[in-house]
């Protein structure tokens, strides 16, 4: 407690005349307020902040407010302000991303042609896959796109896993490996990204979804009704975002088709399909899907299909 004004001065005598005594302590006020002076003036105060400690404090927390953030590879001050969660809305949803086929297949047709049990039959392990008349890879197609849908739903906080990347082995996997691969991870969801090889002039996209099959290492009874769900709402925002027609030679122009001879979908335990993005033996389409914006229209469509099923189931 500090003390200013007359409270500073002794009290009163009654009488006018003073005495050595209280001459003495007049002579030491000066002396004590200018003691007071100084001592406030070096920080000295009960209870106030010393005048370098406010900026030392503001620095510690900023300091460590940076540091925090870089710990936290998915920290986001600009999420963070909005009271929104850095992670996204996908948080803690398991995508898989099979990008069909694999450019080195047709140098290993022994391998991809062995036989592996898809349930219903057997059938071979891979294919080569197709392309455009000009020679644009159904597999580098898809790998591109694949890319792109990752991106995509990373940013909407889903861990997204992909069948084959750029540094995958020289041919396949396999139809089989790669429905466990999706099973293994216990994907939320899962898509097989194509594109088609028919004749000229049937175009369009079409989406397929497994059909019931009960035999042998498959059973699709549990995943037929959310996988349908899946594709349907994809094949809604694909052609929505792409201006991509329905497939006019397959699927009665609804986009969708049931399928059981496809080890990928008959051996999958999770909600999964297909998507034939377009038809590249046909020119229109084959212009479409040679074009990287059109590709990235393409992600887009997928990736809010994904979005809306996941968001919902």
């Amino acid at each position: 407690m500090s003390y200013t004004g007359p409270e500073l001065q002794p009290p009163q005598p009654r009488r006018p005349r003073r005495g050595p005594l209280t001459m003495a302590i007049a002579a030491l006020v000066p002396g004590a307020l200018l003691g007071w002076v100084v001592y406030e003036a070096v920080g000295g105060g009960g209870g106030a902040e010393h005048p370098a400690a406010a900026p030392a404090s503001r620095t510690s927390a900023a300091s460590s407010g940076a540091s925090g953030n870089s710990a936290s590879p998915t920290g986001s001050a600009a999420a963070d302000a909005k009271g929104q969660s850095a992670a996204g809305p996908l948080a803690g949803k398991v995508v898989v991303i099979d990008p069909g086929h694999n450019p080195g297949n047709f140098r290993h047709t022994t391998e991809i042609n062995r036989q592996v049990d898809i349930g219903t039959n057997k059938k071979e392990c891979d294919t080569t896959g197709t392309s455009t008349n000009d020679g644009y890879t159904e597999a580098r197609f898809t790998l591109d796109v694949a890319h792109r849908l990752r991106t995509l739903l990373e940013k909407q906080g889903a861990t997204v896993k992909m069948t084959r990347d750029g540094n995958s082995p020289a041919w396949g996997p396999c139809v089989d490996e790669r429905a466990r691969f999706g099973n293994n991870a216990r994907a939320d969801a899962a898509i097989s990204i194509h594109a088609d090889g028919s004749a000229e002039g049937d175009r369009g996209f079409h989406v397929i979804l497994p059909g019931s099959v009960h035999a042998g290492a498959a059973d699709t009874r549990k995943i037929i009704k959310p996988s349908t769900d899946l594709g349907t709402r994809i094949a809604d925002k694909f052609q929505r975002d792409t201006g991509e027609p329905p497939s006019n030679y397959v699927g009665k122009g609804t986009g969708l088709v049931t399928r059981t001879d496809l080890g990928g979908l008959n051996l999958s335990t999770v909600p999964k399909v297909f998507i034939e993005c377009g038809n590249m033996r046909d020119s229109k389409d084959a212009a479409l899907l040679t074009s990287g914006a059109w590709r990235q229209k393409a992600a887009q469509g997928m990736s809010d299909g994904i979005v809306s099923f996941l968001r919902e189931s």
